[in-house]
């Protein structure tokens, strides 16, 4: 727990919306000609974001005026830092729990990677520079949950997460692994746990791997 700041534990349902809030913004990102495999990863996320603002005005997300989906911010790992020391894709806030603990944090993050199961260097990357910012506490020191949106640019979503798997093994890090979550009907996410360093509670990381468009 962070010392000085609320721990938030969204739970399996508030999580399930936010995955869900990703899924249909993605349907809406896919559609755009911009969003291809050739497309930078701020590209893809600044489609990904505006199409979860329009999912959540929908009918089918009954919870729309629960959430709201802001801008990437600069972030800090802890009370008390002069500097900001991270920089998030996608911060959500949850109604429900800024009434509850009066946080004006973030309470989800985002974080988004382009990722092929083929590509060595995306692997790591998402790796390295994705799970390891919530492991390490970089992003949502008080946060239970976290959450990634992988960009799959070439081959299967199966295949990108079993290299990334393949990748934890070999930093000897087997129980960290990505296994299917069961919380979407698509199957298209997946669920981690991680240890952080000084904390008794790891961080779950929900991970939703998106396939993008092949370059036109």
């Amino acid at each position: 727990m962070s010392i000085g700041r609320p721990f938030i534990d969204l739970g399996r349902e508030i999580a399930t919306a936010v995955l869900l809030t990703i899924e249909g913004g993605w349907a809406i990102a896919t559609g755009q000609s911009r969003v291809s495999a050739s497309t930078n990863e701020v590209g893809i996320t600044e489609c990904l974001r505006e199409g979860m603002r329009e999912a959540l005005s929908t009918p089918d997300l009954p919870w729309g005026r629960g959430l709201i989906v802001a801008p990437g911010s600069e972030s800090t790992s802890r009370p008390g830092l002069l500097r900001p020391d991270g920089l998030t894709d996608i911060p959500v806030y949850v109604i429900s729990v800024f009434l509850s603990t009066g946080s004006h944090d973030p309470h989800a993050i985002i974080e988004c990677k382009r990722i092929a199961g083929s590509d060595a260097r995306l692997i790591r990357e998402y790796v390295n520079e994705g799970i390891d910012r919530f492991r390490t506490a970089k992003y949502g020191a008080n946060h239970r949950l976290g959450f990634m949106v992988g960009y799959v640019i070439s081959g299967t979503a199966d295949g990108a997460v079993g290299r990334v798997n393949d990748y934890l093994v070999k930093k000897k890090r087997s129980k960290e692994q990505l296994h299917p979550a069961a919380l979407l009907a698509s199957d298209s996410t997946w669920l981690s746990e991680h240890p952080r360093h000084g904390q008794n509670v790891a961080v779950e990381i929900h991970h939703s791997m998106s396939i993008v468009a092949p370059s036109i």
